[in-house]
């Protein structure tokens, strides 16, 4: 019988592991309901009036709904662009370069400060965009990226020879990928839209250059807040946006199951 005992030092390795990933958590949504007008931790009471106090704020409400905004509508963006670009690299290999596929990987490979610089010269400045295009079009090409790497790896495990029958036997183009192909790529397109959603709504190196008067991101007003005030409130969103992340991956597993997204 195999000995499944685990050896001391790996199961030291793997507590500090995860001591290092929980404890910034478990420090953060202490300080969120500390009853002090600071930041403290370990919290001196308990309380929830921080929370409240996010919602009576103006400000993070309306950003809170312009970053919601932005990250749904440039994650369809990104996958409307990043879907076809990732059909094309995986079914036309051959034919295409190389270094096509890199292109699609620029916007992660730059800095993300050299980025959002770039946009606001060539986008904002540039074009004389209004600042909400201007910033869904930084976020979409921020996560292009996500959606053509991840839906590209469901593609490169999907055989063109069911859509080549499918075609033969008198299936228009598009028909074909859309009941035959997009149907496949499922799992591939889903685990993009929650990778890209998260980013976008997280981002602040890009969005702090495309940003502007009256319309600004959650994450942006969360460093303005901090500028001026010192309160667990910053804490409070912060558990917020967690409770959002948790949230998007607790529905998927309740409709597909997290298994799903590695088919």
């Amino acid at each position: 019988m195999m000995d499944r005992r685990v050896h001391p030092i790996l199961a030291a390795f793997a507590a500090c592991v995860f001591f290092f990933l929980l404890a910034p958590l478990v420090i953060i949504i202490g300080a969120a309901v500390s009853d002090t007008t600071y930041l403290t931790f370990p919290p001196q009471g308990l309380t929830l009036r921080w929370f409240v106090n996010i919602f009576e704020i103006e400000a993070f409400r309306t950003t809170a709904i312009t970053s919601l905004q932005v990250a749904f509508l440039g994650t369809a963006l990104s996958l409307l662009i990043g879907v076809p670009a990732a059909y094309a690299i995986n079914r036309y290999r051959v034919e295409l370069p190389r270094w096509l596929s890199t292109i699609f990987v620029l916007p992660i490979l730059v800095p993300e400060i050299v980025f959002g610089f770039s946009l606001m010269k060539s986008v904002t400045i540039g074009l004389g965009l209004p600042i909400f295009i201007s910033l869904l079009v930084g976020h979409a090409l921020l996560i292009l990226p996500y959606s053509v790497r991840v839906v590209g790896a469901s593609l490169a495990a999907f055989d063109f020879s069911v859509e080549e029958a499918a075609i033969s036997l008198g299936c228009p183009p598009l028909k074909t990928f859309l009941t035959v192909v997009l149907p496949n790529i499922r799992a591939g397109v889903i685990a993009a839209f929650i990778l890209a959603f998260i980013t976008s709504i997280n981002d602040v190196s890009v969005s702090v250059f495309l940003t502007g008067p009256g319309i600004s991101t959650l994450p942006i007003q969360i460093l303005a807040h901090m500028e001026q005030f010192f309160d667990p409130t910053i804490a409070s969103v912060s558990v917020l946006l967690m409770f959002v992340t948790v949230g998007v991956m607790a529905v998927v597993e309740a409709t597909l199951g997290l298994t799903f997204l590695t088919k």
